[in-house]
């Protein structure tokens, strides 16, 4: 399973998320059709834009809950991103937990303006 997580500031469109992922997907050399899920925690479940990509790209978008998201070891470090959500790295902890059990990033987190993404694959796909 290879999962796209998804991190934002408010407001942000889903074009800017589509364009936040396909250039991380860019940078470890894949497509779109590598792609199992998109990923994000749950203080982002009403960002209609990364609910209306998984749409445009027909892909579950996994609402990541906040323990889970304390749980996962990111590589890269947001001041903001660990006052508002507990985590370091929305992008990072949302790909790993959602991709589950073993799951390791292919790289640190991509930032396009205000979209993160990060691509995490889970164990058995390593």
């Amino acid at each position: 399973m290879m999962v796209a997580g998804i991190g934002s500031r408010k407001g942000v469109s889903a074009r800017d998320v589509l364009a936040a992922v396909e250039t991380a997907l860019e940078a470890h050399g894949l497509a779109l059709p590598a792609l199992s899920a998109l990923a994000t925690a749950s203080l982002k479940q009403d960002e209609a834009a990364i609910f209306a990509a998984g749409r445009e790209l027909r892909l579950p978008v996994i609402v990541v809950e906040q323990d889970e998201l304390k749980a996962a070891s990111t590589t890269s470090r947001s001041d903001l991103s660990h006052e508002h959500a507990g985590t370091p790295s929305v992008s990072e902890a949302s790909a790993l937990a959602a991709a589950g059990k073993g799951a390791k990033l292919l790289g640190p987190r991509t930032v396009l303006g205000a979209v993160t993404c990060a691509i995490a694959i889970s164990g058995d796909a390593a």
